[in-house]
């Protein structure tokens, strides 16, 4: 006795879009983003190569997707504010978790920053995330343009920074001298003694200070712009 929901024998198997998503956000984990091909997840979803245009016309579309995947639950991590404050608590820190949510988000997969930068999704959790931004914004009492424009500079330091936080992790594969090491070959003291003295700072892997540096330096400029 066969159940309906068994595949019949000799049927390709039935492409999921979740499902999907999820299976190119693992081989992303495996191979990276260069070796992300819509025929490699074909393989991997067991469907013919064709099969997934069903649901991704292109490779961007596709990838629009996993990054849309990426914010899941992200602006839940924004802190409940105090009621008796109707919303406004500290708007700079609920500013900074929201941005930092973002920052583990991406780092979380592979080539995260990549994927997501220059992508343009409009689901769900791309849009709470936006909107939970936008709302802390606005109840500290910036106007329509500066709230959009606060949240840009926000998404884009925050995106910006990772992508460039991952590709210093990621392994060269040549052989040689990693980064960092190359900057202190090259800034001979006698030549740039000021660049000298900071390099300690400057080929640190401490990325999470340097990410936090730089969001406080953004939110005490969006405090100059502060309404109430």
């Amino acid at each position: 006795m066969s159940s309906s929901s068994t595949p019949t024998r000799g049927r390709p198997a039935r492409l999921d879009r979740d499902r999907t998503v999820d299976t190119a956000l693992d081989l992303l984990d495996e191979v990276g983003l260069d070796a992300l091909t819509m025929r490699r997840l074909a393989d991997a979803t067991d469907v013919q190569a064709g099969a997934l245009y069903r649901y991704f016309a292109t490779k961007d579309d596709l990838l629009t997707a996993m990054a849309e995947r990426m914010l899941a639950g992200l602006a839940a991590t924004d802190p409940d504010p105090d009621p008796d404050t109707d919303g406004d608590g500290d708007w700079s820190e609920r500013l900074a978790t929201l941005a930092r949510a973002m920052r583990t988000a991406l780092l979380a997969r592979r080539d995260g920053a990549r994927v997501y930068a220059g992508t343009h999704a409009t689901g769900p959790h791309t849009l709470g995330f936006a909107e939970a931004v936008v709302d802390v914004l606005r109840t500290a009492g910036f106007c329509e343009e500066d709230a959009a424009r606060s949240l840009m500079a926000l998404a884009h330091f925050t995106i910006g920074h990772t992508l460039e936080e991952q590709a210093a992790l990621r392994p060269s594969g040549d052989g040689g001298a990693s980064d960092p090491e190359r900057l202190r070959l090259a800034a001979e003291p006698e030549r740039y003694p000021q660049l000298a003295a900071v390099l300690p700072t400057l080929t640190s892997g401490d990325f999470a200070a340097h990410f936090d540096f730089g969001l406080s330096l953004l939110l005490r400029g969006l405090r100059a712009l502060e309404y109430s």
